[in-house]
């Protein structure tokens, strides 16, 4: 039984034994590669507001690139921003960045 969002799409053309796979483009996955491949880079807090992901889906999704595709996201720049009683590090944040 055909599920309804899928009755009124046309099939796929088979892909050709070998040959490698189009990304699909317009994703989120995309859109975090592209703002990691920037020369300033990204961090959590702005690839969160671009996805609507959580802070811990976007450490995820870079140990995913790491162990699935052998890409490393290097840490650019760390900023620490600490209280005048060392009261937590409220306002830190690190850029990331995908080598080119």
């Amino acid at each position: 039984m055909l599920r309804s969002s899928l009755a009124g799409k046309p099939p796929r053309a088979p892909r050709e034994p070998g040959a490698p796979r189009k990304p699909r483009e317009g994703t989120k996955q995309e859109t975090v590669l592209a703002m990691l491949r920037r020369e300033e880079g990204a961090t959590i807090a702005q690839i969160c507001e671009a996805t609507g992901w959580q802070g811990h889906t976007v450490r995820g999704f870079f140990a995913g690139l790491k162990k699935r595709q052998g890409i490393e996201v290097k840490v650019l720049e760390r900023v620490r921003q600490v209280g005048p009683n060392k009261e937590g590090a409220k306002g830190s944040f690190t850029i990331y960045h995908l080598p080119a």
